[in-house]
């Protein structure tokens, strides 16, 4: 079977999440949005194949690798055997990514024995329970509490406010000033990730992105935009703070949660992609879980 790859454009939203919504899932990876604004690093394309979607990518210097079909879940046994027969014609190695757990459990159930999984702390999801982000309350949140009555004593006019067309200008403009003192130009990822961001906040009504903003003395100083992944989790995508605003990065995400993550159980603060300061900074707020991701290989002949 000939499968007709396309990178995702906006046009193809209402298609994916359809299909995207025929299965539950916390992982951040599972949104539309998220599979768009990466698509131009990873160099992301998509097919509908017996009534699921199929996303490979294909990012320079590595191997093509897709993600777990998401849509009819009865069909995944055939949609794999497909994959697989692409890949033979293809003389490329058949391999997924950003498999969870629960996804690799099914897999294994059709195929006994024939993939295994190796999965890679730095591409785990951080999950929260979304009322202990709200209060932060209890001796383990003490620290957070302090820098964000600390942030309310030195910014008495602070404001919240939720990211419309009117005011995304200024969040794009003070994502600019982050940028340069920053050094992102240097760090290809960080350039990449920084590009995602702007077309987030360009994009963010087409894109079905929730966002917020803080302000001190009418500046927008941080900013944070998401969307919901399932009926009990909300996933936050991005935020950004100005680092000599004392609390602004406790305080955005306070006041993210509070206003724009209602009736959520659960909240994805993504992966930490292997940066310490991250890792040290999203374990601080006490994750109830975590979302674990592998990439799936078929086994060698004669393995064990």
């Amino acid at each position: 079977m000939e499968i007709q790859f396309k990178r995702p454009e906006l046009m193809d939203k209402e298609t994916i999440q359809n299909y995207l919504h025929m299965q539950e899932s916390r992982s951040c990876d599972n949104t539309f949005a998220n599979v768009y604004l990466w698509s131009r690093f990873y160099k992301v394309t998509f097919a509908v194949v017996e009534e699921m979607v199929v996303f490979m990518a294909r990012a320079e210097g590595t191997k093509a690798s897709f993600v777990y079909p998401m849509g009819k879940e009865e069909n995944l046994k055939k949609v794999l055997e497909i994959l697989m027969e692409w890949c033979r014609k293809k003389e490329c190695q058949f391999q997924m990514h950003s498999v969870t757990p629960e996804q690799f459990a099914k897999i294994d159930a059709l195929f006994p024995g024939k993939f295994e999984i190796t999965y890679n702390r730095d591409d785990a999801d951080y999950v929260y329970e979304r009322e202990k982000l709200a209060s932060l309350s209890g001796r383990k949140y003490h620290g957070k509490k302090n820098h964000i009555n600390k942030f309310l004593r030195l910014y008495p006019d602070w404001s919240y406010e939720e990211i419309n067309r009117e005011n995304a200008e200024e969040c794009f403009q003070m994502a600019l000033k982050w940028r340069n003192l920053n050094e992102v130009d240097l760090d290809d990822e960080k350039n990449a990730e920084m590009c995602v961001t702007m077309n987030s906040l360009r994009l963010h009504k087409e894109l079905g992105l929730q966002g917020g903003l803080l302000r001190v003395n009418s500046e927008v100083v941080a900013f944070s935009l998401g969307e919901p992944i399932s009926r009990d989790t909300f996933v936050v995508h991005i935020e950004k703070a100005f680092p000599d605003v004392e609390g602004a990065y406790p305080m955005i995400n306070q006041q993210f949660i509070l206003h724009e993550t209602e009736g959520f159980t659960y909240i994805n603060r993504e992966e930490d992609t292997g940066d310490e300061g991250l890792r040290k900074a999203k374990l601080s707020y006490r994750p109830v879980f975590m979302v674990e991701k592998g990439v799936v290989t078929q086994k060698k002949e004669g393995s064990l």
